[in-house]
């Protein structure tokens, strides 16, 4: 009986290898992988195989964050735009996207807002917003359009006077005065 298991084994193991690529063990063929590891790491990366630490394993310090309540742009535009229902505020992605709002003197007419992040500096060219209006008819027959206008330039003024704001206060409570001292490590 087990000389009957082990030819049955020997002869599914032979079968299994058979099946492989030309009957070839599956592995990398030694011609076409780069012998330098960061030709093989750049190579890996470009296909979208791997993913690197450097970043993090160089800066060797409390890291690189970037909060969304550290980002004055984003905190200023949140404020601007407070009244509006969000629709979604996605801070990795850069973007902010209000639901449609009206106001109750208009129920006919309504806004949505779309504000892209293209940079954290506080710049005039960081921020790109959208303004839609939709005006509806009865049964719900309901046109959209985007506009670009004074109410455009308006938020972008008051999104960027509310960040510099912050970012002086942010920079006045951060501020440390030089000594010219240095602190000496104490010895262990």
């Amino acid at each position: 009986m087990h000389y009957f298991k082990s030819i049955i084994l020997f002869f599914s193991l032979l079968l299994l290898l058979s099946n492989c690529k030309g009957g070839k063990l599956p592995g990398a063929d030694a011609r076409k992988v780069p012998y330098s590891a960061e030709e093989r790491v750049k190579r890996n990366i470009e296909q979208g195989k791997g993913f690197r630490l450097n970043n993090l394993v160089e800066k060797r310090g409390g890291g690189d964050f970037e909060f969304a309540s550290s980002n004055e742009l984003w905190r200023a535009s949140l404020d601007v735009i407070d009244f509006m229902p969000l629709a979604s505020a996605n801070y990795s992605g850069g973007m902010i996207i209000t639901d449609w709002y009206s106001d109750t003197n208009n129920s006919n007419e309504s806004i949505k807002l779309t504000i892209r992040f293209l940079t954290n500096e506080i710049r005039s060219d960081a921020l790109r917003i959208k303004v839609f209006y939709r005006t509806c008819k009865e049964n719900l027959q309901c046109t959209v359009i985007e506009k670009d206008g004074p109410l455009n330039i308006e938020l972008k003024k008051e999104i960027l006077k509310i960040a510099t704001k912050y970012k002086k206060e942010s920079d006045k409570k951060n501020f440390k005065e030089y000594t010219g001292k240095v602190k000496k490590k104490p010895k262990d």
